[in-house]
């Protein structure tokens, strides 16, 4: 189990748990900060993740700008990645595919999940993560497909 995943259990039903999960997740890769993202359940194949419509997030339209739901995908397939992979192995992202579908004009929720579910981890692969962002309305605004590069740790 990685040590996001043991944090995230011992922290989520807690009072504030997921708060702190969240921001303890953010001083450890702070450009996710840029977000401000609320972790609302991570486990092994699923991660969700919310962010507020806030200034900083916004392009010159006022919908939130294509690259911070880039960031909340990246974050969201990330962590569901970590929580996935087994321990003998390691990995990082090597490609995003994205998709802007509309206008998002509110706060998103971003849910990412394998594309294949029952993957064989072999010595190097790639792991294709489907991210998909809804807005308040449960309307997709983005998806992508995360390609990430998984190995076998020395």
């Amino acid at each position: 189990m990685s040590q996001a995943l043991k944090i995230w259990k011992a922290l989520e039903n807690k009072p504030a748990g997921k708060w702190t999960f969240s921001k303890m997740l953010c001083l450890k890769a702070p450009y996710f900060s840029s977000i401000s993202p609320l972790f609302e359940q991570l486990q092994p194949s699923l991660c969700i993740i919310r962010m507020k419509k806030h200034r900083a997030v916004l392009n010159h339209l006022g919908t939130v700008h294509a690259i911070a739901m880039c960031n909340m995908a990246e974050l969201a397939g990330g962590t569901m990645t970590d929580a996935t992979v087994p321990s003998t192995h390691r990995w990082i992202p090597k490609g995003m595919t994205v998709e802007y579908l509309k206008k998002a004009k509110t706060d998103l929720t971003a849910t990412a999940t394998p594309v294949q579910a029952n993957f064989v981890w072999t010595n190097s692969s790639e792991y294709l993560v489907n991210v998909e962002i809804t807005d308040e309305a449960q309307q997709p605004v983005f998806r992508a497909v995360i390609t990430m590069q998984v190995s076998a740790k020395k």
